[in-house]
């Protein structure tokens, strides 16, 4: 196969493996737990409240106002402004119940001044039922656009799931978890992707990022997986399925129009773990260098020997593709994720560095993919300050500290 491997404490080859310095083990499960976001939960939870009192609220402040006030004075305002407020967030039947109370209360303060029949008084009246009719016709508006929205998440969901399915926790006898984080709001998927494969030559792992963004990048995401997934049962070495990917790619390229056909590429990192053996085998594309994270806390990066371009790219130059060997012992985790990890930047446009981050740092047991796949999310989320201008994917593969019956 044209493999390179290597003995020792460093696990592999010269200038394939890099050691990163820990400062001794820290578990990392107990800072995993919690779901990217969950810190804003109840800000979010009590300005909802307080949106949903509103209404109420004005209303009850324009009983204040016109009782504490001259004759000549109007709440009208405040009382107009209550069904428009419970519009967006109130249902169909709670907006008019907002605009009856208003109208309401605005004929019963008249009624207790003797004023209903003022031209005043009808006008507030007739106002303040007008924009609730409004506030009605504004509320099935939103309805029925909030039922679009929900439809097409519906279906973002289910397009995600088609392409890139969330693997089982346990394949092939190993530990796995997988996130996407899409860097705009309310998207699904994106250019990064991710696959693992349990065939007769291991468990066979991708993880990419499509040049470019939109639908064209889905596309490219869903010709890549597809590819994957067959070479991946079908070619008996790492390389010919590195190489089955360039032809997929090759073609898809041929039946794009314009800048795409000539500057498509995606930069990918495969793996191979041989069931049963404490090795991982590594094709690298022009993709970030996964990390090895040991049980007791050493981290390794590793990087690919020779360079290689990225998938798509083979009009530059043609080379065989040659696979990197290194030890995977029991209870290590293999990470492998995309360029919206290491490249985070936060406002001072320092990138996240997540092999100086992890080192040192456990995350033990069969959660422990999970819960380090978290922890990144979270440690990133915090050093952009919540936003991120590139997609993320992350896949987390463990070998079980002892052997372990069944797989996934």
């Amino acid at each position: 196969m044209g493999q390179r491997g290597g003995s020792g404490d460093g696990g592999g080859a010269g200038g394939f493996v890099r050691r990163v310095p820990g400062r001794g083990p820290r578990t990392g499960s107990g800072q995993g737990r919690p779901r990217p976001g969950s810190g804003t939960g109840p800000v979010v939870r009590h300005e909802r409240t307080f949106v949903r009192a509103l209404p109420l609220l004005l209303v009850v402040a324009g009983v204040v106002y016109d009782v504490s006030t001259p004759a000549a004075f109007t709440a009208a305002p405040l009382f107009t402004a209550a069904p428009l407020i419970a519009a967006p967030f109130y249902s169909l039947l709670g907006t008019a119940l907002v605009g009856l109370i208003s109208c309401a209360t605005v004929l019963v303060l008249h009624y207790k001044t003797s004023t209903t029949t003022d031209v005043e008084a009808v006008t507030e009246l007739l106002t303040v039922l007008t924009v609730s009719v409004l506030a009605v016709l504004i509320n099935r508006v939103v309805c029925r656009s909030d039922e679009q929205l929900a439809s097409a998440r519906s279906i973002a969901e289910a397009a995600q799931r088609a392409v890139l399915p969330q693997p089982d926790r346990r394949i092939g006898g190993l530990d796995v978890a997988a996130r996407y984080e899409a860097a705009e709001a309310d998207a699904f998927i994106g250019g990064d992707l991710y696959a693992v494969q349990d065939t007769s030559h291991g468990v066979r792992v991708i993880v990419g990022d499509v040049r470019g963004k939109g639908m064209g990048a889905v596309a490219a995401v869903a010709v890549v997986i597809g590819a994957f997934r067959e070479a991946a049962e079908q070619e008996a070495t790492l390389e010919a399925v590195a190489q089955r990917l360039e032809r997929a790619l090759a073609r898809e390229g041929m039946r794009r129009d314009g800048l795409d056909a000539f500057e498509g590429f995606t930069t990918a990192v495969l793996a191979e773990i041989p069931h049963g053996g404490g090795r991982v085998r590594l094709v690298n594309r022009g993709h970030p260098g996964p990390l090895l994270l040991r049980g007791d806390g050493r981290l390794c990066v590793l990087s690919a020997t020779e360079p290689a371009l990225p998938l798509g790219m083979g009009d530059l130059g043609a080379w065989p593709d040659r696979a990197d060997e290194t030890e995977f012992p029991p209870g290590a985790t293999l990470l492998l994720y995309t360029d919206g990890l290491s490249e985070a930047r936060d406002r001072r446009g320092e990138f996240y560095d997540p092999a100086a981050r992890l080192g040192g740092r456990i995350f033990p047991g069969p959660d422990g993919p999970d819960a380090l796949l978290s922890t990144l999310t979270e440690e990133v989320r915090r050093h952009t300050g919540g936003g991120t201008t590139d997609d993320m994917a992350l896949l987390a593969v463990r070998r079980p500290s002892a052997p372990r019956s069944g797989g996934g």
